[in-house]
């Protein structure tokens, strides 16, 4: 079966979905509730102009292959990540982003539509993939496919959020604040996270915020989850999966279970490669397997940008393939702070330069870390994959300072005194006391 699971912490995340409430400056009542929500309900994102949608999803796409070469780079070992939820979790903290600080995210992110239109283009995507889960599970094929994506933010209890900020994640992405206290137990806060990390996702993901990444200076983190569980429309013929030679990059080999099927399927090919789509249940969703002819990984793995991955998918035709693939499984981690600060976004996470204000009125926010696993297992049913990513906010803190001695030992002077006007109100010495 296949399953897709995605976190972000951004303190930043997928996960359930949830609603956010606010004056104009939200400081929950932390005594008596453990959610703060905004009145506003999330909207239904039914008049998004269809090509802001289009925009959305190409800008998203070029973004993952970016993050792709990144990851790749020098690399031989396998990658498995969550573009999805580290772009949906990485808006939500664009939100709150203003400056140099915003316009870094955008161009990394491509994030091209205006705020007042991006939002709006994410809400529109997620309701769609919402509604194929929903669409699913009132059929009888509802064990054959499931798509679930929710969202949450954990926020510092007593810390003033602004309205406009938790209302555009309340209207379009269902993400409400939920209380915790980083200040005085950031490791409690940290399980609490991971806990609900781990049910959204079917306990794949585990620990996904590792001990240290949050501290008494966390003041937020935003979650985004997704779970993704469907068979393939043509499974493979299970009995006739037999152990056979893979060749690895430096030419050795290595036996693997090789699964096999004869069916027609959307089939393209170009200069060194192949390409095949294998659609799941309900055919909303496919896998695209792209394979390089021998020795051209690198340089098929190069050429591939958001222009050839386009003209590539354009040229498949439906075709009987005789294919053989193999069964895998790949578990990654990765801290995305290095591959997003090099992409193009370096301000986020610098904490005398971050500008963060549109989420509490201060420029006192920046990043501090950005962990992603991913998990996935593909066999002759389907694919069971999962991911998670956490951005982790916090506040800037003063660099501690080298002590200084004082000893009064001897006659001194002393003054009392307003400290809003400086008007002195007692002054005396002291010389024997």
């Amino acid at each position: 079966m296949m399953k897709f699971l995605l976190v972000l912490v951004l303190v930043l995340f997928t996960s359930s979905l949830f609603a956010c409430a606010a004056p104009p400056l939200l400081s929950p009542p932390v005594a008596r509730a453990e959610v703060a929500q905004s009145d506003k309900p999330r909207l239904t994102a039914t008049n998004v102009p269809a090509e802001d949608l289009s925009e959305l999803v190409a800008g998203n796409t070029a973004f993952a292959l970016k993050l792709y070469h990144f990851l790749s780079r020098e690399k031989t070992e396998n990658i498995f990540f969550s573009p999805y939820s580290v772009s949906i979790a990485l808006a939500m903290t664009y939100a709150g982003a203003r400056g140099q600080t915003q316009a870094e995210m955008a161009d990394t992110l491509h994030f091209t539509l205006p705020q007042e239109r991006l939002h709006p283009a994410f809400n529109a995507l997620d309701q769609y993939f919402l509604s194929l889960g929903q669409a699913a599970q009132s059929s009888e094929e509802n064990q054959l496919f499931r798509l679930n994506i929710a969202n949450a933010l954990w926020g510092q209890q007593g810390y003033e959020f602004l309205s406009e900020f938790l209302d555009t994640l309340a209207e379009n992405y269902g993400a409400g604040l939920r209380l915790v206290d980083f200040s005085a137990d950031p490791e409690a806060a940290r399980q609490k996270i991971n806990q609900w990390v781990s049910d959204q996702t079917e306990q794949k993901i585990k620990d996904l915020i590792p001990p240290g990444a949050i501290d008494d200076l966390t003041r937020l983190v935003l979650t985004n989850a997704i779970y993704f569980n469907a068979a393939w429309q043509y499974p493979f013929q299970k009995g006739a999966t037999i152990e056979k030679p893979f060749t690895l990059l430096n030419g050795e080999q290595t036996l693997v279970p090789m699964m096999k099927l004869n069916e027609s399927l959307l089939y393209g090919e170009g200069e060194n490669y192949q390409l095949v789509s294998l659609p799941y249940q309900g055919e909303s969703l496919e896998m695209v397997v792209i394979l390089p002819a021998a020795g051209q990984f690198e340089s098929v793995r190069d050429r591939i940008t958001l222009d050839w991955l386009t003209q590539a998918l354009q040229g498949r035709q439906s075709h009987t393939v005789n294919l053989s693939m193999p069964k895998f499984k790949v578990e990654t981690n990765y801290s995305l702070v290095d591959a997003l600060s090099s992409l193009g976004m370096p301000t986020a996470f610098q904490p005398d330069q971050a500008d963060f204000s549109a989420m509490n009125g201060k420029r006192e926010l920046f990043i501090s870390e950005i962990v992603h696993k991913a998990f996935v297992n593909v066999d002759e049913r389907g694919t069971e994959a999962a991911a998670a990513t956490a951005v982790i906010v916090g506040i800037t803190s003063v660099l501690p300072e080298e002590p200084v001695t004082m000893t009064i030992d001897r006659p001194f002077i002393f003054l009392i005194r307003d400290y809003q006007n400086g008007a002195v109100l007692f002054l005396g010495q002291v010389t024997n006391p």
